[in-house]
């Protein structure tokens, strides 16, 4: 039996690798040294690429990659890989939905109890001895019965949604189109950021919704608001952020992404009003196993029958 040769973009786990080894010419993008020469040597002959969220696959990969025929994406993102361009070739793309779905909920809760709770406070407040030499420490908010807004239900704002019940919360949302659920719709991201106590990110990345969380959204949520982002840092208007918190006209941000990572601002990391993760929200063993399984599966799918398991939208038709 063949072994197609494969690009491999970014890393791979021990259990990945021995299911991807013996049914395909695995060239890890890591250890060419000279991408141009190889590709003049060998692109023609790379018909599948894995890589993930973060790195995609760059214009000039792409194009040196003549006959590439699919790219299986490690993660639910995949807007770095020009989806466009692989339905014009007709290249077929693959992510990993659904596995992750519960992590980054339980991410999302994280990163407001922490906020909501003064937990980076608190927890000073213990290891100092302050509670000790100071008394008691200040008073934090409740999650329960509040607003929470979510922009962008989908597969993971609905898991969000879910996980929060138990705190009794109104929850309202944003998308591009209605849908059939039972939360209050607005159309209008700051009128809905007005009545939001929390506001979270969890829609994808993206020309369609660079910076959609502006100045305007980020006053409209006020003093006493939190925002939460588990999405893409491009959703969120860093710069507006800073501003916003250093003036205290936004309360809270809970932050898992930023819009230049791994490169994460100084004044978000100086502020107290923030709580910082370092892109974990998928990041637990178990689910970091299941995402590596499902980004294998859907390679070893293609090369058995052309098809993929879990297809990108854009690209399921192909």
């Amino acid at each position: 039996m063949s072994t197609p040769n494969l690009l491999m973009i970014g890393g791979a786990t021990e259990e990945m690798m021995s299911r991807l080894t013996p049914e395909f010419t695995v060239h890890k993008l890591s250890e060419i040294a000279d991408f141009d020469s190889w590709a003049a040597e060998h692109g023609a002959s790379v018909e599948a690429v894995m890589t993930n969220g973060h790195d995609g696959v760059s214009p000039a990969i792409m194009a040196a990659l003549p006959n590439l025929k699919a790219v299986s994406g490690y993660g639910v993102g995949y807007d770095a890989v020009d989806t466009d361009a692989c339905v014009a070739r007709g290249i077929k793309v693959s992510h990993t939905p659904d596995v992750l779905n519960g992590e980054v909920a339980n991410t999302t809760l994280l990163l407001m109890l922490a906020g909501l709770r003064n937990f980076r406070h608190d927890e000073a407040w213990a290891r100092s001895g302050d509670w000790e030499a100071k008394g008691g420490a200040p008073l934090s908010t409740s999650p329960d019965g509040k607003t929470i807004g979510i922009l962008g239900l989908g597969r993971i704002g609905q898991e969000i949604a879910d996980r929060l019940a138990v705190f009794n919360p109104t929850i309202v949302y944003h998308t591009r189109t209605k849908k059939d659920v039972p939360y209050t719709y607005y159309d209008d991201l700051v009128e809905m950021a007005k009545a939001c106590d929390v506001l979270v990110c969890i829609t994808p990345g993206g020309a369609s919704t660079n910076k959609i969380v502006n100045k305007d959204v980020l006053e409209a949520l006020g003093p006493k608001g939190m925002l939460i982002n588990v999405s893409r840092g491009s959703v969120v208007d860093e710069d507006a952020l800073i501003a916003t918190l250093e003036s205290g006209k936004l309360g809270l941000a809970g932050l898992d992404v930023f819009e230049g990572e791994p490169h994460i601002p100084d004044a978000l990391k100086a502020s107290e009003r923030t709580v910082l993760l370092p892109h974990v929200g998928s990041a637990t063993h178990e689910t970091r196993a299941a995402m590596g399984a499902l980004t294998v599966d859907n390679l070893l799918q293609w090369k058995a029958d052309g098809t993929l398991k879990t297809p990108v939208p854009e690209c399921a038709h192909l």
